[in-house]
């Protein structure tokens, strides 16, 4: 699956409305993609946004923070990540500090929470 960054604040506030998953290192948000039905774009892409507040720390603790959200994301995400979702990944202020594989352990367990929950509201209502 190829990863693809969100840079729009819309597409931001759009996966802050729909499903949320949070763990001790960090907060999953997924909604189902508005673009993907009018950009011609194959099944496996998924697209992912990344944020760090100012309560995690000063900019380099945030950008750390990031930066091993990044790489937990690209490790992650090509194997078990929905097709044609948004995702935003949201730093907390033990990721900095956290070791990298419970960093690792708590992306694919909030992917999981967030891809079932998505197939459920994706499934019609009787």
């Amino acid at each position: 699956m190829k990863v693809f960054i969100l840079k729009k604040r819309k597409d931001f506030v759009r996966a802050a409305q729909g499903i949320k998953s949070v763990t001790p290192s960090l907060i999953l948000q997924a909604a189902p993609s508005l673009s993907a039905p009018y950009k011609k774009i194959s099944e496996d892409i998924c697209y992912v946004g990344y944020t760090a507040t100012k309560k995690i720390g000063k900019a380099f603790i945030r950008n750390k923070a990031k930066r091993r959200l990044r790489a937990a994301v690209a490790q992650i995400f090509t194997k078990n990540a929905s097709a044609k979702t948004d995702y935003v990944v949201i730093s907390r202020y033990k990721t900095a500090t956290t070791p990298f594989e419970t960093i690792k352990q708590d992306l694919l367990k909030a992917l999981n929470d967030t891809s079932k929950q998505l197939n459920n509201s994706k499934e019609p209502q009787k």
